[in-house]
Parts: C-alpha cells; sequence; structure tokens
C-alpha cells in the first residue's frame, strides 16, 4: 500500500515536471505573421491571435519581402548601419529600441524614430512598429521563432487581419 502511493506521488511529480518544461520550452507554436497589404502583424500562437500591432511596410520602391522565414536575433537598443554612416542607439536611430532579425539578411521588425509611418509603406523593406509596440513584441518572442510575410491577403486570415487598409 505504501509502495504504491510511492509510485502514485512519483508518477504525478514527473507529469507536473514535464508540464513545467512544456511550458518553459514553449511547445505551442508560435509564429508571427504580417500582412504587407493590410499593414498589421498578428502574433499567433497555434491558430490563436495573441496579439496584433499596426506597421509600416516596405515602400513601392523598396517593397517588403514575402516568404517564410525565422527570428534569427534580437538585439536592443541597436545601431544602425547605413552605406558610410553609423547612427547610435537613441531617438535618432531609425531602427528605434529594438530590433528582431529575420533568416533573410538585411531585413528585420524594428521600432522606428518616425512613430507617424506606422500604417504606411513606407520603410526600406523592413516591418517597423511602434518602439512600445516592438517592446511588447520583442518580450514575447524568441531566437527560432517562424516569421511569414504576405505579400497577399489569405481568405482564412481575414477574420485576424479585418478589411483591408485604406477601407
Amino acid at each position: 500500500m505504501r509502495q504504491s502511493k510511492y509510485i502514485h506521488a512519483l508518477a504525478v511529480l514527473f507529469v507536473a515536471a514535464g508540464e513545467a518544461q512544456s511550458q518553459e520550452t514553449g511547445l505551442v507554436a508560435r509564429r508571427i505573421v504580417v500582412s504587407i497589404p493590410d499593414r498589421k502583424l498578428a502574433l499567433m500562437e497555434g491558430d490563436r491571435m495573441v496579439r496584433i500591432y499596426p506597421v509600416a511596410v516596405g515602400a513601392a520602391a523598396t517593397p517588403s519581402p514575402s516568404g517564410s522565414f525565422t527570428v534569427v536575433e534580437r538585439v536592443t537598443h541597436p545601431a544602425w548601419y547605413g552605406p558610410g554612416k553609423v547612427v547610435p542607439p537613441g531617438s535618432r536611430n531609425p531602427l528605434g529600441t529594438r530590433w528582431i532579425g529575420l533568416s533573410i539578411k538585411g531585413y528585420g521588425i524594428h521600432g522606428t524614430s518616425n512613430p507617424r509611418s506606422i500604417g504606411r509603406r513606407a520603410s526600406h523593406g523592413c516591418i517597423r512598429l511602434r518602439n512600445a509596440d516592438v517592446e511588447e513584441l520583442f518580450g514575447l518572442v524568441a531566437v527560432g521563432d517562424a516569421v511569414e510575410l504576405r505579400a497577399e491577403r489569405v481568405p482564412a486570415e481575414a477574420g485576424v487581419f479585418g478589411a483591408p487598409a485604406g477601407q
């Protein structure tokens, strides 16, 4: 009798440890989905929408890429490196306060020094968020998370993104 109680208690501990580890390692598939035409970013866990943010996307001359990527780096207070110029972290930095680098070289999700650009086709191809929004998103994503940049509306996601931008 005592031994069965011991085995039962041990089994409960193993189940609890497994649950804790699955929560800690984030086994729920977390991904970022950006609707370029809607100029919105959705953070998804499985099929559940966690948060949606308005964004700026690439301008007509410098469009955002489309496709499936992953988060490869996360940087707080990044410096911006342009042709022959480096802008250190601060209020004039076009990357804002956070950089979430993607698996396509030179592209990422970041803050901005120009919050009025949000909701427009205004970037050099990256996905821009308000600094407060990118700081929140930064805390919710990890290296390895999937990122989907969609150049066209997907009917199945209409409920997530709502009416197209400009309507």
